[in-house]
């Protein structure tokens, strides 16, 4: 993964965006990593694993009876950090 300075990044948004489309970039302010952009593209791949990994461990769950109601999971789901 790239890194580049926030300065950087919005002097050079152009090629920033050009980048994200084949790597995700670590954004830093003062040295220190505060963003990380990516492409749309690998975005929505991203939240579809989360959300097959969280499935995967619901069916688990499931399995050895300790089953949550759809609602419950949704809410749980939306809660999670990234």
């Amino acid at each position: 993964m790239q890194s580049m300075a926030a300065k950087e990044a919005k002097t050079h948004f152009g090629e920033l965006m050009d980048t994200v489309q084949r790597e995700p970039v670590s954004i830093k302010k003062y040295g220190r990593p505060v963003a990380v952009i990516m492409s749309a593209e690998e975005y929505k791949q991203f939240k579809l694993e989360r959300l097959r990994a969280r499935l995967s461990i619901g069916e688990m769950q499931l399995d050895r009876g300790n089953a949550v109601d759809g609602r419950t999971f949704f809410q749980e789901l939306s809660l999670e950090k990234v």
